[in-house]
Formats: structure tokens, sequence, C-alpha cells
């Protein structure tokens, strides 16, 4: 099969920069080197990126849709998908429309246990050994996958794969914490991404881009200089 040279097939290269420039399009990329973003996670970053804001864009969320559901094809799975489950809360539309697409049961994974009635953290009905695609806006250090994959097992689901619309690309052990899980994790596109796009675009001026390469070159060490979290 022919590859790029990053890795990817065509069609995943082409996807990436499509949803890169869909992501860029609609406003979901922030760029403030100036005023870094605090992350959940403690971290210090000069970009923030807002996968909800697809919400609201039909045309641009289909296609994003689209390309959903070829990559979590490609990636395959130990058994055919059962069903799809949406993170609360980003998680949820899209898991929705991936499920609607592939003509699947849609679940949804609360972050805990609701305090009342069923006492339920799974909502929808999930057939016993589910075996279960987990679907989440993005991805940074993979921390929060954790409970969501846990969830479902507990449950009696199975799950190997997490589909994220974007992935940071840039913090490692968030691989290997889904690989300790026995979970892939399969994406659309990174910072790389959607740094390519915007300068191709000029979408941001040269300083801000340059600032932002910085930090993907070093994510820690930048996050740490500028009030966030190191490594």
């Amino acid at each position: 099969m022919t590859m790029t040279l990053s890795g990817r097939t065509p069609g995943e290269d082409a996807a990436a920069r499509d949803t890169a420039r869909i992501l860029l399009d609609i406003g979901a990329v922030n760029f403030r080197p100036e005023q870094p973003y605090i992350l959940t996670s403690g971290r210090a970053s000069p970009v923030y990126i807002d996968c909800r804001r697809v919400i609201s864009f039909p045309a641009e969320r289909g296609r994003i849709v689209g390309h959903a559901v070829a990559a979590v094809t490609a990636a395959g799975s130990s058994r055919p998908i059962a069903a799809v489950a949406g993170g609360e809360t980003a998680g949820i539309p899209y898991s929705a429309w991936i499920a609607d697409r592939m003509n699947l049961p849609m679940l949804y994974v609360r972050k805990e246990p609701k305090g009342f009635g069923r006492m339920a953290q799974i909502e929808g009905h999930m057939a016993d050994n589910c075996h279960t695609l987990l679907v989440e806006d993005l991805a940074t250090d993979g921390g929060s996958k954790i409970n969501f994959v846990n969830a479902i097992r507990k449950a009696g689901g199975t799950v190997d794969r997490v589909f994220v619309v974007f992935y940071y690309g840039i913090f490692p052990e968030a691989l290997d914490t889904l690989e300790d899980l026995d979970v892939k994790l399969v994406w659309l596109a990174t910072w790389v991404d959607v740094i390519e796009a915007a300068a191709e675009a000029k979408t941001f001026d040269t300083g801000k881009i340059a600032a932002v390469r910085a930090y993907l070159d070093d994510p820690h060490g930048w996050s740490a200089a500028h009030g966030g979290k190191g490594a």
C-alpha cells in the first residue's frame, strides 16, 4: 500500500488535511502564545482547539463524520463494533453522528455514576459483552479516557478502540496510557496538520505560528516556562 512521508496512507493524509482546514475555517483553533491557556491537565499551552464548535456547522460536521467512519473502519478491531459510546460531554454528539452513519446503537458514558435512580454510568441499552467504540472529541495525554474505558468494562462491555477527531500528537504518554489498557487510539488530525494548514492559508501571523512550533518541539518545557505543569 502506498504511504505518505508521514506514515499515513494517502486517504488518511487527505482526511487529516481536510479536518485541519475545517477546524481553522470554523474558528475552532485558537492561538494565544502571549496569554497561554491552562489545560485540564495543568499544562500551559499557546493553542486551544474547540471541537465542540463543529456541532453548529452541518456541512463540515458531515465531512468530519465521513472521515471518522473511514478511519474507524480502516483501524479494524478485535471484534465487530456493536455500539458507539460517547464520553460525557463532548464525545456525545460525535458518537451520535458516527452511530447513525454506521447504523449502530449509541450509548453515552458519564464521568461518574449519577447519584440517583439506577446509579447508571452508561446511558442507553448496552447488551452483555457489547463490543464498544468509545468516542471523544480530542485527546491530549490520554488520562481522561481511562475512566470511560473502565466504566464500559465494569458494565460488562468490551472496548479496544477510542476514536477522537483531534489528537495533540505531542504527548507520547497518551498512546502509552491507552496501550496499558489494551486500547488503540484512532484520530483524524494533529497539531502538525493544523500548523501546516494555518501556515499555508496564512490564518495566523508568522510570529504566532513560530511560537506554536516552539511549543510543539518541547511542550513540557514550554509549559513549565509559561506557568504550567512541566513533564
